[in-house]
């Protein structure tokens, strides 16, 4: 979920009864077994800490004056944690777990690599589901030339190995990858093979195929199911 000019807890609580009693029943819309046992419907919301945790209570905590607990329109909601700081906002604003979206290591807080065993131990202390992003690489100066300094090079698919690494090693339940087709930043996995038009030249794999980057998170996803299954024997 997007921020928007005039967002609200009370636009926001729009949205989500919007987006559940028109695609709530179809075959691909996803839901996650939450810790109480309810399968429910799962947001990012990006750019949470734009609005006050005291905005989001009213939608997210019980008491809200329009909360969704325990109605239709409940769901698990996973904030972005940019500065160290947003993660007692989270909390305090109801949220269920928290997220850190950048593909690129140092960027911020949330998303340096060092950190995420920090995060991790204050959600498992506050009952938060803890999401680390992890991404291929990072390049975002066709839209940000002053933002050179946070390029992450992607060197053959090894820096998305180490961010899965990193993101393995503290036991999340869920990881999340950005991105699938973010071309604008550099982060894309999907298939990619060498194109150059008149203003830009898209980046590619090679030597690798199209699909290394398909090929490499099927790897790590398999990985991924092992070691979880190891974490709850």
């Amino acid at each position: 979920m997007q921020p928007y000019k005039g967002r609200t807890d009370q636009s926001v609580h729009d949205n989500i009864k919007y987006i559940i009693d028109r695609y709530g029943k179809h075959d691909a819309f996803y839901r996650f077994k939450s810790s109480t046992g309810r399968v429910l419907p799962l947001f990012y919301v990006y750019d949470s800490y734009l609005m006050p945790p005291e905005s989001w209570a009213e939608l997210l905590a019980t008491r809200g004056s329009h909360s969704v607990r325990g109605t239709p329109y409940d769901g698990v909601f996973v904030a972005l944690i940019v500065e160290e700081r947003h993660k007692h906002d989270i909390l305090a604003g109801g949220f269920d777990g928290i997220y850190t979206y950048f593909a690129s290591n140092g960027f911020s807080f949330g998303s340096s690599h060092q950190n995420w065993k920090t995060i991790k131990a204050f959600c498992d202390a506050n009952n938060l589901l803890f999401v680390p992003s992890v991404g291929p690489g990072y390049v975002d100066t066709a839209v940000r030339p002053w933002n050179n300094h946070n390029t992450r090079n992607r060197v053959n698919g090894r820096y998305y190995d180490t961010s899965l690494q990193a993101a393995l090693s503290v036991r999340p339940e869920i990881v999340t990858v950005t991105s699938f087709n973010q071309w604008h930043e550099g982060t894309q996995i999907e298939k990619a093979v060498p194109k150059k038009t008149v203003t830009r030249l898209y980046l590619d794999y090679q030597p690798n195929l199209s699909d290394h980057y398909l090929e490499l998170t099927r790897q790590w996803a398999e990985n991924f199911n092992k070691e979880k299954d190891q974490w709850l024997m």
